[in-house]
């Protein structure tokens, strides 16, 4: 059976990915910051792992690579994804943006990313596996007041780029750039809602609808595929087609 480790793999896009691996067979690890949302993940698969760590800490990432270590067995690990991060792309005019803050934004993406890929490294030679990053199409455009959280995921294309070459033929990867992905229904219990899209969220997206996990999950499973085996250091937007469709102002 093949294995995963999901890092922000309790709420959001990550816990789509978790369920549509566990769908398709998967023994899967969420790695996530939020205690009540891996509970109530728990709660509702059992079979799952929950590893509670902050990815930018080193000492609770190596913590939750050693208790990773005993679920695995000695088996390898397939399947690394790359997902956690703080979600909200918004730091305010950039000369008012404090070092903390900046770093908060780098250590939760980047820093996270760092530390998981390099943990899970021996692992995934193991098992011949692969790494997918989650990026954003924001790393391509921009909104105003969004510096610390677009470099960040500029970063993570970059990184997995270099780590293509470093890592092939053993491991492979790639990275997925979603744009707008609902989320709002796949949050922890307190936080979950219906959300309701207008006619001009839609028609904003050639696709004719606003993203969901699923779209993403999906792209991950093919990724983690052998089908997928020929593909590496490569950069998957999953937009509806937002982005290349040219929008004038009235």
């Amino acid at each position: 059976m093949k294995t995963a480790l999901i890092t922000g793999g309790a709420q959001g896009i990550g816990k789509g990915i978790v369920a549509r691996l566990r769908q398709d067979g998967w023994r899967v690890a969420a790695m996530d910051l939020d205690g009540q949302a891996l509970s109530e993940l728990a709660e509702e698969d059992s079979h799952i792992l929950t590893l509670s760590a902050d990815v930018g800490d080193e000492s609770q990432v190596a913590s939750a690579f050693d208790q990773m270590q005993d679920w695995l067995d000695g088996q390898g690990l397939d399947l690394l994804v790359c997902n956690a991060g703080i979600a909200d792309p918004v730091g305010g005019p950039i000369e008012n943006l404090s070092l903390v803050d900046w770093r908060r934004w780098q250590d939760s993406h980047v820093t996270g990313a760092f530390l998981c890929t390099r943990a899970a490294v021996p692992l995934l030679r193991k098992a011949g596996g692969c790494i997918v990053m989650m990026s954003s199409t924001r790393a391509q455009q921009s909104e105003p007041q969004t510096e610390a959280y677009s470099a960040a995921k500029g970063a993570l294309t970059a990184f997995t780029r270099a780590l293509s070459v470093s890592l092939g033929p053993d491991i492979r990867a790639n990275c997925i750039l979603p744009g707008w992905i609902e989320t709002a229904p796949w949050q922890k219990r307190a936080n979950r809602k219906c959300p309701e899209h207008s006619h001009t969220d839609m028609a904003q997206h050639p696709a004719g609808r606003v993203g969901r996990p699923a779209d993403v999950a999906a792209l991950v499973a093919w990724l983690a595929s052998d089908e997928a085996g020929f593909i590496t250091g490569q950069d998957f937007v999953v937009d509806g087609g937002m982005s290349v469709k040219m929008i004038y102002a009235e």
